[in-house]
């Protein structure tokens, strides 16, 4: 008894370490951001920083710190990813939860989430030679490298991440919900719209919260498929340059402790707080999910 006991112990010990290891990493992560991003403020003003968006760190005359351009135009490319992957996401989770075979489920299931095992690399050049050249052909554009582009792209890499949660959430609706459903009535179609997804309503935005987290910090696609132009955006049909491009294109050749090199930083801080809100905000509204089924 008391050998199991230390063994009890000892392994509530270790998942301990390992959590307070994971906190601790994440911790040191934004605290290297924020120590070495804070510095750039002691030569570029806040207004500067947030509210230009003329980003220009290597000019002869006067550099210039505005991140207002990159902001728009990450926000841009991750609205048109929700626009196209939430209703494909959650379509597809609700076929696979409610409306499809156990066989048919078996198949499906699996080859969607392969979807997620697929290189950035590989889908940004899917997006140069096939997605992009045919947008430019539809809208009768010079280039397809544009917002547009990346915003496929990125619902495409969101898909699997929306469709596991969601389907998830579905999946978790007690059928005591559907029987009195039916037993008053309603139909399979109405039951499905009236009360299970209703009743998946948190986790369903969960899943869209994630894979909002997973288009917000995307870097080699948005990289390699919207053109990369630092000007604000007018439209999805507009070349874009993200902060996580502007972050992978510049932090390799910039000099050491310069102005420009913690100004990198400070762009990372953001980016990492925003998707620290994100996911936050996902996992609140799942803990809600599971505690009020």
């Amino acid at each position: 008894m008391q050998k199991r006991h230390f063994i009890d112990r000892a392994i509530k010990w270790l998942f301990f370490g390992a959590a307070a290891t994971s906190v601790l990493v994440l911790l040191g992560i934004f605290g290297m951001l924020l120590f070495n991003g804070v510095k750039a403020f002691a030569h570029i003003s806040l207004a500067e920083f947030f509210f230009t968006s003329n980003w220009n760190p290597s000019a002869y005359g006067e550099p210039s710190y505005g991140i207002l351009a990159m902001l728009a135009s990450t926000f841009l490319v991750t609205l048109g990813a929700m626009l196209l992957a939430v209703p494909l996401g959650v379509g597809a989770a609700t076929y696979l939860a409610q409306v499809a075979t156990e066989k048919t489920r078996l198949i499906l299931k699996p080859v969607i989430e392969l979807l997620a095992a697929i290189p950035s690399v590989v889908v940004g050049f899917i997006g140069i030679v096939m997605v992009g050249p045919f947008i430019a052909r539809v809208f009768g554009l010079s280039n397809g490298l544009t917002a547009l582009n990346g915003a496929i792209l990125l619902a495409v890499m969101s898909l699997p991440t929306i469709i596991t949660v969601a389907e998830d959430a579905i999946r978790s609706v007690p059928n005591s919900f559907k029987e009195a459903s039916y037993s008053l009535g309603a139909n399979q179609w109405t039951t499905l719209i009236k009360v299970v997804l209703p009743a998946a309503y948190s986790g369903i935005i969960a899943a869209i919260i994630l894979g909002m987290g997973r288009a917000i910090g995307e870097t080699m696609t948005v990289l390699m498929a919207t053109g990369n132009a630092l000007a604000m955006p007018r439209g999805f049909f507009d070349p874009v340059r993200t902060m996580t491009a502007t972050i992978a294109i510049e932090l390799g050749e910039v000099p050491y402790g310069t102005t420009h090199y913690y100004s990198l930083f400070a762009v990372g801080a953001l980016l990492f707080l925003i998707s620290l809100v994100v996911n936050l905000l996902a996992e609140n509204l799942a803990g809600r999910y599971r505690y009020k089924l």
